[in-house]
């Protein structure tokens, strides 16, 4: 485990503590009942109900592990907190304009746990996230994408989302 912090949003933090809260409580029970409803059955070396269980309690724990490293190094950051919105940073919500089609987009940079596309969650590790840090409202942001290069101008930057 690396001891590098892990920047979440307040909400992307909640979600991640829910999920735990959900896995530990519930889901952790739910897959010991089943294992031991499996095991009623008698022979395990050909219940597929008992595999099928333990593969899912082997889920269970390895993501139970996953989000309590990911909680334990959780850098929560507000984006309300921040003195002022001139520069695209961590957790802003950024509306741009494609030069070529003028289709306006509205993201917030997110951690990679919190990525969620059809949301308007980009991950701050994605190229186009990386591309529009520090940038200013007016700014071009350029990316290099496999189709060819795309260039967004920034329209506005703000702490909650527009």
């Amino acid at each position: 485990m690396s001891l590098n912090k892990v920047p979440l949003t307040p909400e992307g933090y909640q979600k991640l503590k829910d999920e735990l809260n959900q896995l530990k409580t519930v889901d952790r029970q739910k897959v010991i009942k089943a294992i031991s409803e499996a095991r009623a059955h008698g022979d395990l070396s050909e219940n597929a109900e008992y595999d099928a269980a333990k593969n899912r309690q082997s889920f269970i724990e390895g993501r139970i592990n996953y989000l309590s490293d990911r909680l334990a190094r959780a850098d929560v950051i507000d984006p309300t907190k921040f003195p002022d919105f001139d520069r695209v940073k961590f957790g802003v919500y950024v509306t741009l304009s494609d030069e070529d089609s003028g289709d306006e987009v509205v993201y917030q940079l997110v951690g990679e746990d919190e990525t969620d596309i059809e949301n308007g969650k980009l991950s701050i590790a994605a190229p186009l996230a990386r591309a529009m840090l520090g940038k200013e409202i007016d700014d071009e942001v350029v990316l290099q994408t496999p189709g060819g290069r795309k260039t967004y101008v920034i329209l506005d930057i703000t702490p909650e989302a527009p």
